[in-house]
């Protein structure tokens, strides 16, 4: 863990891009709030197949006019090549230079998975097809991929990314700092050389947050799960709660060497920029 210090810390933001000019009107209104903090990037998700490129790329291109750096998401499931080096193209014209490359996952009531079919594919066609042009980011999982066969064969996944050519990762939320700094240090006897960065979920939402990790395989430790329920429908004390959690959280990762944070935001500027503030980053 300790070479992960060597890394300049790195503290980032992620949006998905939303379905309505309201939502948009909200999300500007976030991402201006947040770019006083002057994270190093925010990052704007990329739906199933694609469903979504034309709005990441808008929600971008506006970040990036308003004095933030972006990075727009691709996955590669779903898509075929044609299609892939198309989006490629369009990111290098308007002048992007970061992306994070996901497999992603299958639109609902698709045929079939595309062409590539994991993410190590994806970076290694970014690398064929542009170069060193963009810095690309991957994602790790330090409680396991929720498809992955067995731990080992997590890891072996990460390093094809990590060998394809990803100069930095960024992990699946979670609430078990061990996890985290058990996955870095595997990462690092299987001889990976790259920032791996925690992702952080603030928490906002008991049954939203219940939803979310029973999808992507992030455990919510049974003594949080238990706190968070005694709530019920008390907002301001979920909330309150949550807040010492995550600062408490994030506050061990980075004193225990983690190279910065990357926010799971879901579009509001609240919870993040509290935790910023009692962080004083």
């Amino acid at each position: 863990m300790e070479t992960q210090k060597k890394y300049p810390p790195t503290f980032s933001f992620e949006f998905f891009p939303p379905k309505t000019p309201e939502g948009m009107d909200k999300l500007r209104a976030t991402w201006r709030q947040l770019i006083q903090l002057k994270p190093r990037f925010f990052s704007v998700t990329y739906g199933a197949g694609g469903s979504t490129r034309d709005r990441t790329l808008q929600a971008v291109l506006e970040i990036q006019k308003d004095g933030g750096d972006a990075a727009p998401h691709l996955s590669c499931i779903g898509s075929s090549r044609a299609d892939l080096a198309a989006t490629l193209e369009l990111y290098r014209s308007h002048g992007l230079r970061h992306i994070v490359a996901l497999r992603g996952d299958l639109p609902s009531g698709s045929a079939g998975a595309g062409e590539l079919r994991y993410a190590n594919e994806l970076v290694e066609f970014i690398r064929a097809t542009s170069g060193d042009h963009f810095h690309i980011e991957v994602a790790g999982y330090p409680e396991f991929h929720p498809q992955a066969r067995s731990s080992l064969d997590d890891l072996q996944a990460f390093k094809r990314k990590v060998d394809a050519g990803a100069n930095a990762a960024i992990t699946q939320y979670f609430f078990n700092a061990d996890a985290y700094f058990r996955f870095v240090d595997d990462c690092e006897a299987m001889g990976m050389d790259l920032p791996i960065v925690p992702g952080i979920m603030p928490i906002a939402n008991f049954s939203q947050l219940a939803r979310f990790s029973d999808a992507c395989g992030a455990e919510i430790p049974r003594w949080l799960r238990l706190r968070l329920q005694s709530y019920s429908d008390d907002v301001a004390s979920i909330r309150s709660f949550g807040l010492d959690v995550i600062t408490e959280l994030c506050d061990r990762l980075l004193s225990e060497g983690a190279p910065g944070l990357h926010f799971y935001t879901m579009n509001q500027a609240g919870l993040v920029s509290t935790i910023w503030q009692r962080l004083g980053l």
